[in-house]
């Protein structure tokens, strides 16, 4: 996370350095008409949001890592559906009917023809902005569901608990997803679990290693964490809700990255022998999250159970349970129920949690 804000120019100059080769300052001022004092005052900041950038005379600038940027026509093209790409990205309603059809031939699922994609280079929090936009009082009603907000640089992220997510720029993919439920708000126990379950099967996918799931809702590695989610809901407890879903994925780590998150991460880059692009890790994601989230609005969380436990961090394990009013439980994880809760084996028997900060007992 950071505090500050990008600037327009920074943006331009960071596009431009995307590519990892010299750039000289004059080349770069002449490019966007400015002077070279302003080109060196606008990077001067950049180390603050992860950005790596190296300065040697005569050479000029250029990125020790280079940025690989999100785009709308690559996220497309991963999911299918190029030739239809829209600003943002959308698709018409009269394609949609074949679109579908071609992409259930082509093993995509049936909702992939249903995401609006928007990129944004900064925002505070990606959840809290389509919260808003999903909203009965947002323009034209809220955002439909399907929408997806992707942020290149979050300056306020959120995670469970009121916790922080700390990102650095093309360091990590932190996403928001808007999925709209006919049942309501009490038919939706288990859904971070479900998630959960999605998010494995697509770094499966994409040839990670050793991905397992912590409950109620991060995503771990034997080095640390590797991602998490958040999930806020809006609607009525009989029906309709909106759910916005929200994730942080670390895709490398840099130094200062890990001192500010402060407890042990792990990033995609250690786990996967070939790294998939992020456009390409953002549209396997989405896909994943259609199909479970389809199988969810069906039959809730229990068809994805026994899955979820196959990959739980903690199963069989001694832990320790805090919870929220600082009390303790001692137990072995014996896995979740069908509506999510967390079961344990205790002294006092088996007994069943929905809330609580999982850890292994010391």
């Amino acid at each position: 996370m950071t505090t500050g804000i990008v600037s327009a120019r920074t943006w331009q100059l960071l596009n431009l350095l995307a590519d990892g080769e010299f750039h000289s300052g004059e080349v770069l001022a002449n490019q966007l008409g400015v002077s070279r004092a302003s080109v060196f005052n606008a990077l001067a900041g950049v180390t603050e949001y992860g950005v790596l950038l190296q300065r040697i005379r005569g050479r000029g600038y250029r990125l020790a890592r280079p940025w690989q940027r999100l785009e709308q026509s690559e996220v497309a093209r991963w999911l299918g559906y190029e030739n239809l790409l829209m600003e943002p990205l959308a698709i018409r309603l009269s394609e949609q009917t074949t679109l579908a059809k071609s992409l259930v031939m082509s093993g995509h699922p049936q909702d992939a023809a249903q995401f609006a994609i928007e990129i944004l280079p900064q925002a505070a929090s990606s959840n809290t902005l389509l919260l808003q936009r999903a909203g009965p009082n947002a323009a034209n009603g809220g955002a439909p569901s399907g929408s997806v907000l992707a942020v290149e640089l979050q300056t306020a992220g959120r995670g469970r608990r009121g916790r922080i997510w700390h990102s650095g720029l093309g360091t990590g993919l932190t996403f928001s997803l808007l999925w709209r439920f006919d049942c309501g708000l009490n038919a939706l126990s288990g859904l971070s679990l479900a998630v959960g379950v999605a998010i494995v099967r697509a770094l499966n996918k994409l040839g990670a290693q050793g991905v397992r799931l912590k409950w109620p809702n991060d995503i771990m590695t034997a080095q640390g964490k590797l991602a998490g989610v958040l999930i806020e809901a809006q609607g009525d407890m009989l029906g309709p809700s909106a759910v916005v879903i929200g994730i942080g994925l670390n895709c490398t780590l840099s130094g200062s990255l890990v001192q500010q998150i402060g407890q042990p991460a792990c990033a995609l880059d250690e786990i996967c022998a070939v790294m998939p692009t992020r456009n390409q890790l953002l549209a396997v994601l989405l896909q994943e999250l259609a199909r479970v989230l389809q199988q969810f609005a069906k039959s809730g969380f229990a068809g994805l159970r026994e899955q979820w436990e196959r990959y739980h961090f903690h199963q069989n394990r001694q832990v320790r349970l805090q919870m929220g009013d600082g009390q303790t439980v001692d137990g072995i994880a014996r896995g979740v129920s069908d509506d999510g809760e967390l079961c344990m084996e205790t002294a006092q028997g088996m007994r069943r949690f929905n809330s609580g900060e999982v850890g292994v007992r010391r």
